[in-house]
């Protein structure tokens, strides 16, 4: 089993200052995984290993994307690889359009046969890329999973509804979006991080997964 997660980069919400005409300066943020993106990979991460299948990540987002300390960090949380699709005009961009831009990645890397995501980013918290990402992809798509197993040629997920459990057995291909409940990440130990630096990391253009740059705008 394939699987490929994705995350997104958000800014630590304790370093943004909020300034006298209420709007918000970001000059002195650092960046970091979001919250709900490192429960996802964790249940890749798990998936994987049960399965005796592999996770990747990739992510999509301005020169941040780049950075090593953070390809660093999510390297070191269990995917074999990450992807990135880098350029200025997506860090701005809406949750269509980057879910646009995600398709092309997931196309790009090719032969998943599961698309997780976590239920919302650790900024906009908007909770549509992953809906959206199936939706474009026009795979299976599950949101607000909390469990997750693999079977033969499908995932056997649980959504927790208000007063009863929902099992569904969904067909590969999919898209799953999943809770901040489903796990608790894991924290990488020192041999982790170590390995990290040597796992392999691609960044691409918009152009080279042939996304246009009318798509993030």
């Amino acid at each position: 089993m394939k699987i490929i997660v994705c995350y997104k980069l958000v800014p630590e919400e304790q370093d943004i200052v909020v300034k006298r005409d209420k709007t918000l300066d970001f000059t002195q943020a650092q960046w970091k995984v979001g919250q709900y993106d490192l429960n996802a990979v964790e249940a890749g991460a798990q998936l994987a290993e049960a399965a005796s299948g592999e996770v990747v990540v990739l992510t999509v987002g301005g020169d941040i994307v780049d950075n090593s300390k953070l390809k660093k960090d999510i390297l070191s949380r269990g995917p074999a690889r990450m992807y990135g699709v880098k350029d200025e005009a997506c860090a701005a961009a809406d949750s269509y359009a980057i879910a646009q831009v995600l398709k092309a990645g997931v196309l790009n890397i090719g032969d998943a046969d599961l698309v997780i995501c976590g239920e919302g980013s650790g900024d906009i918290y908007a909770q549509q890329v992953g809906p959206m990402l199936g939706a474009l992809l026009g795979w299976p798509t599950v949101n607000a999973v909390n469990k997750v197993t693999a079977a033969d040629g499908k995932v056997i997920v649980e959504r927790g509804l208000e007063n009863d459990v929902e099992v569904l057995e969904v067909a590969l291909p999919a898209v799953i979006s999943v809770t901040a409940d489903i796990n608790v990440p894991r924290i990488p130990g020192m041999k982790e991080i170590l390995a990290s630096g040597k796992k392999p990391a691609t960044i691409w253009s918009l152009a080279d997964v042939e996304a246009s740059a009318g798509s993030v705008t």
